[in-house]
C-alpha cells in the first residue's frame, strides 16, 4: 500500500485524535458537515488490548462500514514496545485503516506518570524503541507520532530533533510543553522551527501543525506563515462543527439541531448500551451555539438521562423554533 499521507493535497487537513470524542459515530456526523482529509480514532492503549479487559479498548478502534471510503489512522499509546507490536498487527489485520500514529503528546498527569504518551519525551530511547516496534508491525501502513515541543521546558531542538532521526511518515507537532497543558498560546514560532529542522534532519517527513488553529481558514493562513504540510484541529470543532469546510458558511439552528439529531442516532445504534448515555451530553453545545436562546436549550439537553429524554427535548426545541 502506497503512503497515502504523500498524496494529499498541501495543506492537508486532520480531525485530532480526542479521547471519548472521535469514536465512528462523531467522525461520521463531521464527515456529513464538512469533512477533513484525514480522521485519527480515539486513543487506544496497547496494553489494555494485550489484556482481559481489552473489550473496551477494542472500542476505541471500532471502525463503521459507512469510514470505509476515508482516510482513518489509528492512534495508539502505552510504553511496552512488544505490547505495541502485537496490537498494530491486529489493527493493520482489519484492514481498516489507512495509518498508525503514536501517542507521545497526551499531557495528562496520570497517563504521564506512567511513562506514556507526553512522559515519553523524558524517555528519548524508550520513544524509538517503540517506533521501530510500530514501523516493524505496520507492514506497508505510514507511521507517525503526534508529539509536543518539550516537557517541563521547551526543547524543540532535542527531542523533534530526535523523532526526525527515527524515519518517520509524519510528525505532528502541538504547539506546547506538557506543562504547558493548554493554559498559554500555541507556540507557532516554535513549530517553524520544526519544519527547518525537517528540511535538514528528515525531508521527505511530513509536519503537521497542531494548537489553537479555529477552522479551515485559520489553518490556512498558519500553513502559508509557517509552511507545514499539514494541519490538525482539535477543540475547534467544537465551537464549529462545519470547521473544516472550504466557505465558511452562516448555518441555521435548523441544521445544527438536525446534526444533533444525528449523532444521538449514530450514537444509539452504535453503542447502545455497551456505553453510557451520558458521555452524549458532551456533544450537545458543539451543534447549539450562536442563535437567541441556545443556552437554554442546551442546558434542557444536559438535563436528559436517555436516549428517550433526548428525543422528547428535540421534538420539543424543533416545535417552539418552527422547524
Amino acid at each position: 500500500m502506497s503512503n497515502f499521507w504523500q498524496d494529499l493535497p498541501k495543506p492537508f487537513f486532520v480531525l485530532a485524535p480526542m479521547d471519548d470524542v472521535t469514536d465512528s459515530p462523531f467522525r461520521r456526523v463531521v464527515a456529513g458537515l464538512a469533512s477533513p482529509d484525514v480522521f485519527v480514532t480515539e486513543f487506544g492503549n496497547a496494553t489494555g488490548m494485550q489484556s482481559n479487559g481489552r473489550h473496551k479498548v477494542e472500542q476505541k478502534f471500532y471502525v463503521h462500514p459507512d469510514e470505509s471510503g476515508t482516510k482513518l489512522v489509528a492512534q495508539v499509546w502505552g510504553n511496552v514496545p512488544e505490547h505495541y507490536y502485537e496490537t498494530v498487527k491486529e489493527l493493520v489485520a482489519t484492514g481498516h485503516f489507512s495509518g498508525i500514529d503514536i501517542n507521545m503528546g497526551c499531557p495528562e498527569k496520570g497517563i504521564v506518570a506512567r511513562g506514556c504518551c507526553a512522559g515519553l519525551i523524558n524517555n528519548p530511547p524508550l520513544a524509538a524503541e517503540i517506533i521501530q516496534r510500530v514501523k516493524d508491525a505496520a507492514g506497508d501502513l505510514p507511521v507517525s507520532v503526534k508529539t509536543r515541543i518539550g516537557f517541563k521546558t521547551i526543547t524543540t531542538e532535542d527531542w523533534i530533533g530526535h523523532l526526525l532521526q527515527q524515519n518517520i511518515d509524519v510528525l505532528t507537532i502541538h504547539g506546547r510543553t506538557q506543562k504547558e497543558m493548554t493554559k498559554v498560546p500555541a507556540h507557532w514560532d516554535e513549530i517553524g522551527k520544526v519544519v527547518k529542522l525537517r528540511d535538514e534532519l528528515a525531508p521527505t517527513t511530513l509536519i503537521i501543525g497542531n494548537g489553537d488553529v479555529r477552522d479551515r481558514a485559520h489553518g490556512l493562513e498558519l500553513a502559508e506563515q509557517y509552511g507545514v504540510d499539514g494541519i490538525m484541529i482539535g477543540r475547534g470543532v467544537f465551537h464549529n462543527p462545519w470547521t473544516f469546510e472550504h466557505t465558511p458558511t452562516e448555518h441555521s439552528p435548523a441544521a445544527g439541531l438536525a446534526a444533533l439529531k444525528h449523532h444521538l442516532e449514530l450514537y444509539q445504534a452504535t453503542w447502545g448500551d455497551k456505553k453510557s448515555y451520558e458521555p452524549l451530553k458532551r456533544f450537545y453545545k458543539i451543534y447549539l451555539l450562536g442563535f437567541p436562546g441556545a443556552a437554554d436549550i442546551r442546558l434542557r439537553f444536559m438535563l436528559t438521562h436517555s436516549y428517550d429524554e433526548a428525543r422528547v427535548v428535540l421534538a420539543e426545541v424543533a416545535t417552539e423554533l418552527a422547524i
